[in-house]
């Protein structure tokens, strides 16, 4: 249930400049990246925890709105903070500009969504969410990090009566008791590929090596998707998401069904009757969209994402375009096709 509080009083809040262009709030806290956000006032502001602090956001045309509560850190901190989360130094705008050159069919999906970022998150929250996520939905899923914090986390403050914690550490989840407790929260299979995967983690070296898989550390995408697999409870598309939203490798493409969706009507039609999202198909979407969006690929398919969960019949209607001939694949799709098929014969 939507939470409401006072409006915070505007002389409380501190500002950063980020256009709404650049910065769709609503869709970038809601589009199932982060599950610690909470919709206050009806949509005009949200609550949530990240870098060890709860914050409150508002939006207006120009500007990013805060308040960070609990003990405040220097000010100059929480704006570099709150910049990093939301990449502010990258330009949305430039990057559709890129992607829409190359590809028709995103400058379609990109007129239903405006201002989707990709958010910079805490690897060890960023990946025990991801595999609370496995065949899950969003209300689902936060429920459950909720509860991974509240069970394992240290409290932060207290907001409006309501107790906030920290993601917890990878060896409070390693602890021996996490798998009952989990199980008895109903968290089912998950429960063991959290408690496997926290207890696997302390053996390589906890968030130390986890961050190492970062792209900052000349780790290399391939690498670090490799690496990650090895975990209990990730698999391509998990390691995928974390890979993109946590390592800053942007290039990574996590496909899930509706990017599998997307991709079969608009880019791939071979794969028209294929039903499941195997491996080698995980592989080949990604490989091709990867090609054709460029390095923020990642990225682009958040946007596209987006896209379709705001516009459900839009690769339908694309489609049926398409068929009628006033949408074609451009010439761009059929040379990566080509080159795609050249690479799989050669290997």
């Amino acid at each position: 249930m939507m939470k409401t509080v006072n409006k915070m009083p505007a002389s409380m809040m501190k500002k950063i400049a980020f256009p709404d262009s650049e910065l769709g709030l609503s869709i970038t806290l809601n589009g199932g990246q982060s599950f610690r956000w909470s919709s206050l006032n009806n949509g005009e502001s949200f609550r949530g925890v990240f870098a060890g602090r709860v914050w409150t956001l508002e939006q207006s045309k120009t500007h990013l709105s805060y308040i960070v509560h609990g003990p405040l850190a220097d000010d100059s901190e929480n704006k570099k903070l709150l910049s990093q989360y939301f990449r502010k130094e990258v330009s949305l705008k430039a990057n559709i500009k890129i992607w829409s050159t190359a590809d028709p069919h995103f400058e379609k999906a990109c007129r239903h969504v405006k201002g989707v970022r990709i958010l910079n998150q805490d690897v060890v929250e960023n990946l025990f969410s991801f595999i609370c996520s496995s065949n899950n939905n969003i209300i689902r899923i936060s429920s459950m990090v909720d509860k991974l914090c509240r069970f394992f986390g240290e409290k932060l403050c207290v907001v409006d009566g309501i107790d906030y914690y920290e993601f917890p550490t990878v060896k409070s989840l390693a602890r021996d008791d996490v798998l009952t407790i989990l199980k008895e929260a109903g968290f089912g299979y998950r429960a063991g590929y959290i408690a496997n995967a926290a207890k696997k983690l302390v053996e390589l070296g906890g968030e130390i090596w986890l961050k190492q898989l970062h792209k900052n550390c000349n780790q290399s995408y391939s690498s670090a998707r490799e690496k990650l697999i090895t975990l209990p409870g990730i698999g391509p598309k998990v390691a995928d998401c974390i890979c993109l939203m946590s390592l800053g490798h942007l290039e990574a493409i996590p496909v899930d069904t509706h990017i599998f969706q997307v991709a079969r009507a608009l880019y791939l039609p071979h794969l028209e009757t294929q039903k499941t999202v195997t491996p080698k198909i995980h592989n080949e979407v990604s490989t091709f969209l990867r090609e054709l969006w460029g390095p923020f690929a990642g990225w682009a398919q958040t946007v596209v994402f987006c896209a379709k969960l705001n516009n459900n019949d839009l690769v339908s209607r694309t489609k049926k375009r398409s068929s009628r001939g006033t949408t074609e694949i451009p010439q761009k799709t059929a040379r990566i096709n080509k080159n795609l098929k050249t690479k799989s014969e050669t290997s």
